[in-house]
């Protein structure tokens, strides 16, 4: 189970890097899909890991970052509708 949750952890670090690395390459916008589920999926694998080793504050800031990204895709899908979410 510890090498499991290594790997969630790992692969959140992953995502997280990797959506800030494209952001800043011009190749991921702000506000994209991609974008903000490469965040949430990150802070999920965060969360698995560090409550897991309990690293409570570092649990608690990505179950906020989860809310973040959660909010602002609920705010796209309400202003551009959901075929353009789909789009991406």
């Amino acid at each position: 189970m510890k090498l499991a949750v290594e790997v969630i952890g790992w692969a959140g670090a992953l995502l997280i890097l990797g959506a800030y690395a494209l952001l800043s390459a011009g190749r991921l916008k702000a506000k994209s899909l991609a974008y903000h589920l490469m965040n949430i999926l990150g802070a999920l694998g965060f969360v698995v890991n560090s409550g897991w080793n309990g690293a409570l504050p570092s649990a608690a800031l990505n179950v906020i970052w989860i809310g973040i990204g959660t909010y602002a895709l609920f705010q796209r899908r309400r202003r551009h509708g959901r075929a353009e979410l789909e789009a991406e």
